[in-house]
């Protein structure tokens, strides 16, 4: 009779499965400063040189839209196209800082397909 390995869970596969835990924890208290700070954030888009300013949190939540007093003069179809400007301006800086820190969060712990 020849002698098994058990169930093949030996010492090593359990500092694994310990390291894994340990690695998800670290991510999951990561993701919970990761969303404050991005909470607490203001990401500004502007259009027309700053007369028209979107502003989003980190989170792409609206905070509020800023219109100078020159862009009204624009009339309705110029001043909605500047708004989009700001608005896309802003959403896509919101999402490269947002895809940053989830790069900084994840990259340094091995995590597999990050």
């Amino acid at each position: 009779m020849t002698q098994g390995k058990g169930f093949g869970f030996g010492l090593g596969k359990m500092k694994e499965f310990a390291d894994a835990i340990k690695k998800a924890q670290q991510v999951q208290e990561g993701a919970i400063q990761m969303q404050q700070e991005l909470d607490s954030m203001e990401i500004v888009g502007e259009a027309a040189e700053g007369a028209v300013k979107v502003v989003l949190s980190g989170n792409q939540e609206p905070r509020r839209v800023e219109i100078a007093p020159a862009a009204l003069e624009k009339g309705a179809g110029e001043l909605s196209e500047l708004v989009f400007t700001a608005l896309k301006a802003a959403y896509d800086e919101s999402t490269a800082t947002m895809k940053q820190k989830m790069d900084d969060l994840t990259g340094g712990l091995g995590l597999p397909g990050v």
